[in-house]
């Protein structure tokens, strides 16, 4: 049996953010979340 080597958490912002970057829709919700903070704190 072989151990699972485990992922430092750097490697794993690093493996979400290729996914993200490459999930359209996804980086479109997040740029809409994004827009709505900044609209509030103008309010």
């Amino acid at each position: 049996m072989r151990k699972n080597k485990k992922k430092s958490f750097d490697e794993l912002v690093l493996e979400n953010k290729q996914q993200l970057l490459q999930d359209q829709e996804a980086l479109e919700r997040i740029e809409e979340r994004w827009e709505q903070r900044i609209l509030e704190k103008l309010d």
